[in-house]
């Protein structure tokens, strides 16, 4: 059980699932945060909002193919994994996926059972469910990274 305390968010959305993730960006200064849910539960939804949070301008695409998109963005770099086609979690290390960790960066990871006990563990996780006609996301820190990265989101929320 994490030291941290869970934050709950209800999403209405598409719309406020990009907002959210706006404001996610917003309130990150790097870490790693891996986003849980269903096929259809918005996650890459949720990374183009964070991504052009971050302040990157244009189309998002989905890394399902390439595991990994990275966009370098004005004092920071922001990589969006998708590994739903990751077949063994070793793949990752022959594209040097230890690389992408450093301090400064950003990293959003959907699907991050398929790369375990090769991933860092995450500073935030992330789960995204059905609530009724929208989504509920759960924050749940896992670090003192994660839990300032939930402190300065609820700042930004009031």
């Amino acid at each position: 059980m994490s030291e941290y305390q869970q934050q709950c968010f209800f999403i209405a959305d598409e719309a406020a699932m990009v907002a959210f993730g706006s404001n996610l960006a917003a309130s990150a200064s790097g870490g790693v945060v891996f986003l849980n849910g269903d096929l259809g539960m918005g996650k890459t939804t949720l990374c183009r909002g964070i991504i052009q949070g971050a302040g990157h301008k244009g189309a998002v695409k989905s890394p399902t193919y390439t595991l990994v998109e990275p966009y370098e963005l004005t004092g920071r770099d922001v990589y969006h994994f998708d590994l739903y086609r990751l077949g063994d979690p070793e793949e990752l290390e022959y594209f040097g996926i230890r690389d992408y960790f450093h301090d400064d960066a950003l990293c959003l990871i959907e699907w991050p059972e398929k790369g375990e006990g090769v991933l860092p563990p995450a500073d935030l996780l992330l789960n995204i469910t059905v609530q009724g006609e929208g989504r509920q996301i759960e924050l749940l820190p896992q670090t003192a990274k994660g839990e300032q990265l939930l402190v300065n989101l609820q700042a930004a929320a009031e």
